[in-house]
């Protein structure tokens, strides 16, 4: 991975064709403008995981291994949390 630290206004250039532009630094937010060819999809990764989660619950699998795919592909590793129905009630 590349890190780069970059002004507002500068651009990074990915190949020939791919043009990254900081438009605006804040406090906590990065605006970027991303300009690529049309035939090169632009998502946000969150966008395409959501995507895919729709996709596979159409298709029918299971919650435990659309997430732990999901996970997998993020990198990753997702807290343990305990099945409410295998706890004690203290009442």
């Amino acid at each position: 991975m590349l890190v780069m630290s970059r002004r507002e206004g500068e651009i990074i250039l990915i190949g020939e064709d791919i043009e990254i532009l900081i438009a605006q630094v804040g406090r906590s937010r990065v605006k970027v403008g991303i300009c690529a060819p049309r035939h090169m999809p632009v998502v946000a990764r969150e966008v395409k995981l959501v995507c895919e989660e729709n996709l596979a619950a159409a298709a029918g699998l299971s919650a435990p291994v659309l997430l732990s795919s999901l996970f997998a592909r993020c990198g990753q590793v997702p807290q343990v949390v305990p099945n409410l129905t295998d706890m004690k009630s203290d009442r």
